[in-house]
Order: C-alpha cells, then sequence, then structure tokens
C-alpha cells in the first residue's frame, strides 16, 4: 500500500497500450505527408497521419507559395486543387533586377509554354486537411512521444501518444514526412546516412505586409547592397524579403528601415512603386542547401525536408517535397498492386537525381543573385558577369526558365 501511495504521488500510471493498423504509416501532417496520403486514399491504400502539432497551427504556417505545373498536376491527382484552380495566379515570367535595371524573364517563351502557379503553401495545407478529413482519411494531431521503430523489419511500428492513451501503429511502411527537425532521418543509424550540406553567409529577413506588391509577377533583384525578393500573397498581400546578415536580430530592422530598404534595392527608378502597409509577419530565416542518402532504410523512407533542404531563392522546397511524393505515392501503389518492390527499392536513387538537379538550381541562383562578402571583389565580378551572361543569352535564359518552371518527373 505505501509503494502504491509513493507511485500514485508521483503521477505514475501503467498503462495498456492500445493496437492500430494501417498500410502506411505517415509521420508528419505538412504538404508531402498530406498528399501522400491524398494519393495513396485515392488508390484505396489505407494511411494514418501523426503530427505534432494542432490543426489550427498547421493550417496557419506561412511557406512558400510558387508551384511547379508538376506539383499542380500531383494536387489535382490528389483531388486537392479545386481552389487552387479558382483562386491561384498564373506567372508566365520573372522579373530580375540588377542594380535597378529591370528585365522580364518570359518563362512561357524559354521553356517550351510552361509557367509556374502562385498559390500560397498555407492554402495547399488547408485544401489537403478538409478534403482528405471530409472523405474519412486519418489524421491524429497533437500526437507525442511519437517513434518509429522496427523499421529493418517486415513488420514496423510508429509508437505514439494522443489524448493520453499509449498506441502502437502497426504498419507495412513507415513514411517521415516530419520536416528538417523530425524524428525520422534521427532514428536512422548515422552510420547508415550520409549528409551533404552547405551554409551560407547570410540570411533572409522576410515580411508579410498588408500592402499590393510592387509587380504582377516575382521581382529578383540583385544590388550592391544586397539581394531583395518582391513577391504577393495573395494578390492583395506583400511578400517581400531582403538580404540580411547571420546574425541579424528583428530589433535592428524597424519598419522604417525596411521599406527605406526595400526601395533602394528596387532601384531609384521603381522606388514608388512600394507601397507602404502594415507588416503582419516578420521573421529571419538562415540560408542552408542539404541533402542526406540514402532517403530509405528498411521500411522507414524519407520525404521532403526530412531528407533535403534548399534556400528559398529558387522557390524549390515545396517542389521538390512533392516530387518526393510523386515517386513514393507510385512505389507504394505498385507494391500494393503487383507485389513488387522493384519501385520502393529503387525510390532513393530515382528521387535524388532529381533533388541533386535542383539543388544545384538553387545554389547557382543563390549565390548568382546575392552580394557576397564586401572584402570577396572575384567572387562579386564573377557573380555580375554571370548575371549579365544570363540575361544577354537566349541558351542561359532558355537554362533558366527549363529549371524555374520545374524539371520533368
Amino acid at each position: 500500500f505505501q509503494n502504491f501511495q509513493y507511485f500514485k504521488s508521483i503521477n505514475f500510471r501503467v498503462r495498456k497500450m492500445k493496437v492500430k493498423r494501417t498500410q502506411v504509416g505517415i509521420i508528419g501532417a505538412g504538404p508531402a505527408g498530406l498528399t501522400l496520403a491524398r494519393l495513396l486514399f485515392e488508390s484505396g491504400i489505407s494511411t494514418v497521419i501523426l503530427e505534432a502539432k494542432d490543426r489550427e497551427y498547421v493550417e496557419n504556417r506561412v511557406r512558400a507559395g510558387v508551384l511547379e505545373q508538376g506539383s499542380v498536376e500531383l494536387l489535382g491527382r490528389a483531388k486537392s486543387d479545386a481552389r487552387l484552380q479558382s483562386n491561384a495566379q498564373i506567372h508566365k515570367g520573372i522579373e530580375i533586377s540588377l542594380n535597378g535595371d529591370r528585365c522580364r524573364v518570359n518563362l512561357e517563351k524559354f521553356s517550351g509554354g510552361k509557367h509556374v502557379t502562385v498559390y500560397g503553401q498555407t492554402e495547399i495545407t488547408i485544401d489537403l486537411i478538409e478534403v482528405h478529413t471530409k472523405l474519412g482519411g486519418e489524421i491524429i494531431f497533437e500526437a507525442s512521444n511519437v517513434m518509429p521503430r522496427d523499421f529493418e523489419t517486415k513488420t514496423p511500428v510508429i509508437q505514439y501518444e494522443s489524448n493520453g492513451d499509449l498506441t502502437e501503429l502497426q504498419c507495412d511502411f513507415i513514411a517521415g514526412c516530419d520536416g528538417f527537425h523530425g524524428i525520422c532521418r534521427s532514428s536512422i543509424p548515422p552510420s547508415k546516412l550520409k549528409f551533404f550540406e552547405r551554409l551560407y553567409p547570410y540570411s533572409w529577413l522576410g515580411i508579410l505586409a498588408e500592402a499590393p506588391p510592387p509587380s504582377k509577377e516575382l521581382i529578383y533583384a540583385s544590388h550592391e547592397r544586397g539581394f531583395a525578393l518582391y513577391s504577393m500573397r495573395p494578390p492583395t498581400r506583400s511578400r517581400l524579403y531582403l538580404q540580411c546578415e547571420n546574425n541579424t536580430t528583428l530589433d535592428n530592422w524597424p519598419d522604417e528601415v525596411i521599406w527605406n530598404e526595400l526601395r533602394c534595392r528596387l532601384g531609384v527608378k521603381d522606388a514608388n512603386l512600394i507601397q507602404e502597409g502594415e507588416i503582419i509577419e516578420k521573421g529571419v530565416t538562415p540560408m542552408r542547401s542539404f541533402v542526406t542518402e540514402p532517403m530509405q532504410y528498411g521500411n522507414l523512407f524519407l520525404a521532403g525536408d526530412a531528407a533535403h533542404i534548399v534556400p528559398p531563392t529558387g522557390a524549390k522546397g515545396l517542389n521538390l517535397a512533392l516530387s518526393d511524393i510523386f515517386y513514393l505515392s507510385n512505389a507504394f501503389t505498385s507494391f500494393y498492386d503487383t507485389g513488387s518492390t522493384k519501385e520502393l527499392k529503387s525510390y532513393s536513387k530515382t528521387a535524388l537525381s532529381r533533388i541533386w538537379k535542383t539543388e544545384r538550381f538553387s545554389w547557382w541562383m543563390t549565390s548568382m543573385l546575392h552580394k557576397a562578402s564586401e572584402t570577396d571583389n572575384f567572387e562579386n565580378r564573377i557573380r555580375l558577369a554571370e548575371l549579365d551572361y544570363l540575361l544577354s543569352s537566349e541558351a542561359a535564359l532558355s537554362s533558366l526558365a527549363e529549371n524555374y518552371t520545374g524539371l520533368p518527373y
């Protein structure tokens, strides 16, 4: 009795483990995990999504919003594109500004007819969750102590807690779509993985403002004071970025300084295009390139930010995650349709081929548009020559347009 009172006093509880069963357990309810669940649901394959945050938090995360055509088509296959088709903006070009001189790149012309679609990742997430839950898909929000286990065997499980219950989710496969800081990649023995990383010597200061954007298309501005990006989300709001130092704090960037710097980097001729408005969000984003090899271990498969990161300059993070899901969903569907594991075994190799090409493009665009350190005059001269060549060569513009609108799957 005394022992019982002691354990009770420290809130010790012996709980019976609940057991659930699904075919594919998905960790992470970002666009990657949600799109995978939708595609598998449409193929008659059962899934359970486990998400650490609550639904409101997930549906309010503000992220990128430039979609390749392949990403739009994939969301269509997932039956989650109704609002996208009616509300998204089609962009057939981008603008590049060099010290205030703007030049439009006709993406449609130089890519053979392709374009990009601007539709916020927040809206994509809302659409995916609404469709999936309405059709009976299972998403467990606020799942805590999530732990993938036994994925090197044929009987992997995911252990988690929800509403005070401890549950073991038995599945055939685990999809790790839980982001860069998630549990899935770190659960794989480090000796089984290789990591490739590039940290950049600058960050982005980003704002979301209640003000119309300066252009109907994105402007990428390279200026002697540093890079700037002018975009929209949605059309009535401006999503604006400034290159800043890695040790930047928001205290160093009051609103007045931000607006003045945005005008300066857009150039004297177009400074009047900047319209001030209430800044409703402000943050600093470090710049990094990161790739994990391989993207699978046993029956655990990594996708999206769990496997790779790109600097945001080329708008590839979300698109790269969705291309992973294209390959992974096809591999799962092939297995359940035919019993073949061929596509599952080749998933990492297939996905990484496209990932490294996209990493190269994001690195190139980042290096070309951002000012190097004050002392690195050679690199600054090289990147200016690169920009000059790009804007004077149809071959170079075709390469930019092909990569920006999205390489084929």
